[in-house]
């Protein structure tokens, strides 16, 4: 009996799969932060992972990241879940080392065949960038999920932040967006092969080039862009950082096709998506101008999305300019 499409079993895709971004902060604020002068970096800014110092020339960066299926082949999906954990690490300006798997797997439903599959895939990736894959914890499922905890290094003094964008730099975004509204497509039918494939291709792109571009231009604040959209993480930048950003919506790089889904009378947008509008809506300033499907392009939630780079203005080799970041109300930003 042939297994059922991976994506029919979740209720959502990727990272649009997420806690609600405003449900998940007001968490976070009531656990406060951990008093341990080793932390170089915790949860107080909503950075990409956590740095803990071990000597004045090491510090290990942690994360942990999985989620449900939003590619229906399994290879893919583990390709897809572990450049995703790896981005993370290169968003502080890390290397990831090694990784343990993480798997939450309904076996009488797919097998071990598939489970094989999405673990080959991971590894591959892995293999990749250079990361041993060491080990892991799985538990029975009824709606499949894989992801990785990994463990990287960074130079104390080489870290990237969230939280230290500086006004009068611009910001890049080093791959296009749009991959959250492919992912709702092609659940219902409405995604071109050219789509899908665009697709799979960014998010299976490791960002370890653009971390290291963006650390030889000396990028003053880095963020990757998923789950929570690319306005989402800006915001978060903008808030961490004290400042606000003006971004202008056509100079931001979009897949094949998605504005002309997002411009039908029905578009494909996921419920993430949905919920990061809602979440991010109030801190925006849209211009007249900005169109419905690009308001919903800006929040698409994104899986293993680009880096989102503040760095000072010549820095275009690094990636796509889409805006600047500007003295103002911090968090705030102005689309046009």
């Amino acid at each position: 009996m042939k297994s059922p499409a991976l994506t029919a079993l979740s209720h959502g895709a990727g990272c649009g799969c997420k806690l609600p971004p405003a449900a998940l902060h007001g968490l976070l604020a009531e656990l406060g932060t951990a008093a341990d002068s080793r932390i170089l970096v915790g949860n107080e800014t909503a950075d990409d992972a956590a740095v803990v110092q071990l000597s004045d020339e090491l510090a290990i960066v942690t994360t942990a990241d999985f989620f449900t299926p939003i590619v229906d082949d399994p290879y893919d999906f583990g390709r897809v879940a572990a450049a995703n954990a790896f981005s993370d690490v290169y968003a502080m300006g890390g290397t990831p080392i090694a990784a343990l798997n993480l798997v939450s797997w309904p076996l009488g439903d797919l097998g071990r065949d598939a489970l094989r599959e999405v673990l080959r895939g991971g590894a591959a990736v892995a293999r990749e960038a250079g990361v041993a894959v060491v080990g892991g914890h799985s538990i029975d499922d009824p709606e499949p999920k894989y992801g990785l905890a990994v463990t990287g290094v960074v130079d104390p003094q080489g870290i990237l932040r969230n939280s230290t964008a500086r006004a009068g730099d611009r910001l890049y975004l080093t791959k296009p967006v749009g991959a959250g509204v492919a992912a709702t497509a092609t659940k219902r039918g409405l995604a071109s092969p050219r789509l899908r494939a665009a697709a799979l291709e960014v998010m299976t792109g490791l960002n370890r080039d653009a971390a290291a571009a963006a650390r030889r231009a000396g990028a003053s604040a880095v963020t990757d862009v998923s789950g929570f959209g690319l306005l989402g993480h800006l915001h978060e930048l903008a808030c961490a950082s004290g400042v606000s950003a003006d971004v202008t919506a056509a100079d931001v790089p979009v897949l094949p096709e998605v504005l002309e889904l997002l411009s039908a009378d029905e578009p494909p947008i996921a419920g993430g998506t949905r919920r990061n509008r809602e979440w991010v809506e109030p801190a925006v300033e849209w211009a007249e101008g900005v169109s419905e499907p690009y308001r919903w392009l800006l929040c698409d939630a994104m899986t293993s999305g680009g880096l989102l780079l503040s760095a000072a203005e010549g820095s275009s080799a690094l990636a796509a300019p889409i805006g600047s970041v500007v003295e103002g109300e911090p968090g705030t930003i102005r689309v046009r």
